[in-house]
């Protein structure tokens, strides 16, 4: 599915994005197509960007568990806690792909969804589509207008085929 929105940004200019629905039924339902950092939550919703998303979620953590702090986190992944601070505040944008792999491991998120939030793509997949690059734009033109069902179940034929 894809719809095209309009949004008006902090200075009230318009965004005309292309959503698209991404296979994670956890968390996020679209995804706001050449905009970094920013996503919808769900169709209708206003536009979150990756830190308010990344704060929210670790702050769900630190009511059960003290252990989630944003000292303690920026700890365990590797950068000073102001560096996260002004991530989660939207101050400074999304961290490198490592770090984003590290702050979805912490906050059990799946990192490809916290990595297309951001408006990356892991490093394995670039990878993977330099090797066949055209077969992949191809395939990937063609699922986005596929139901999730759709794509789902073509990725359990791959994932589950005899070749």
């Amino acid at each position: 599915n894809r719809r095209m929105l309009m949004f008006k940004n902090h200075k009230n200019h318009s965004l005309v994005c292309s959503i698209y629905y991404t296979l994670d039924e956890r968390n996020i339902d679209t995804l706001i197509e050449g905009r970094p950092g920013f996503f919808l939550a769900s169709a209708g919703a206003s536009m979150v960007e990756f830190g308010d998303y990344i704060r929210k979620q670790r702050e769900k953590r630190r009511k059960s568990d003290s252990n989630f702090s944003v000292r303690q986190v920026a700890t365990r992944i590797g950068v000073e806690p102001s560096f996260l601070s002004k991530v989660e505040r939207n101050i400074e944008p999304p961290p490198s792909e490592e770090k984003i792999i590290a702050i979805a491991n912490e906050l059990g998120e799946d990192a490809d969804v916290l990595l297309a939030m951001a408006g990356k793509v892991s490093s394995d997949l670039k990878r993977i589509i330099c090797k066949r690059p055209a077969l992949f734009a191809k395939l990937i033109r063609e699922l986005k207008s596929m139901p999730n069902h759709a794509v789902l179940r073509l990725v359990r034929e791959v994932r589950d085929g005899d070749w």
